[in-house]
């Protein structure tokens, strides 16, 4: 497996992909294609989230877990899809929790490289998922990887927010030097769980008044109408 990361992150995540559960993880994936299993995104896209967000752009961390398993949804973004997809049932109540804590007028898109690009790391924990199989590849090796990316973060990134939805998010916690960065949980957003607490959290003011403290430029959670 090659290292398709930006430099910045390379320099302290290239080393992984010669480690034991990434070459592992190389056999297990080629061994899916060869079953000619359908895997989600596209290997193109694995890295999306690196890439769209350099370690020192980063200010904002969101955690998901696995790529969405749909046809055409998952880009390598978490909680987002391609353009032209519906939007999933959690993004509809983070754009509610939007419009009532910032006022951003909800977007009939999913599509959220806007934030990408301003420094939100939308991480999933696991990279890839098997069509129509949800959680079809945790535990293959991909959490020893994006957990030394939440590491990375946490220790060379400059002061930035976590934000931890749901009880697989929040196990993260342990990683995160709490000391430098802002941590916020709260439940899923989920449709099963968001009425338990995520709905008046305020995580995306709290977040934006983080940054302004460490005089960095806040998020414009505003996403534009069209992608």
């Amino acid at each position: 497996m090659p290292t398709p990361l930006p430099d910045d992150w390379n320099r302290w995540l290239g080393g992984e992909f010669q480690a034991d559960y990434m070459l592992a993880l190389k056999r297990f994936l080629a061994d899916e294609k060869a079953a000619k299993k359908t895997i989600y995104p596209h290997s193109s896209q694995w890295f999306r989230a690196f890439e769209l967000t350099p370690l020192s752009d980063v200010k904002v961390v969101i955690l998901g877990q696995d790529p969405y398993h749909g046809p055409r949804q998952a880009h390598g973004l978490c909680f987002s899809v391609q353009a032209g997809v519906a939007v999933p049932p959690s993004l509809v109540n983070i754009y509610k929790e939007l419009a009532s804590d910032v006022g951003a007028e909800p977007v009939k898109h999913g599509h959220l490289e806007a934030w990408a690009k301003q420094g939100v790391l939308l991480l999933n924990t696991s990279l890839t998922v098997e069509k129509g199989n949800a959680a079809s590849h945790r535990g293959k090796g991909w959490e020893p990887f994006t957990d030394r990316a939440i590491q990375t973060v946490s220790e060379h990134a400059l002061p930035s927010v976590f934000l931890l939805w749901g009880s697989h998010a929040r196990q993260k916690k342990s990683l995160i030097d709490t000391r430098r960065h802002l941590v916020l949980e709260a439940p899923h957003p989920s449709p099963l769980s968001a009425h338990r607490g995520f709905f008046g959290t305020r995580h995306f003011s709290k977040a934006n008044r983080f940054l302004v403290e460490q005089g960095r430029t806040p998020i414009e959670w505003q996403l534009p109408a069209t992608p």
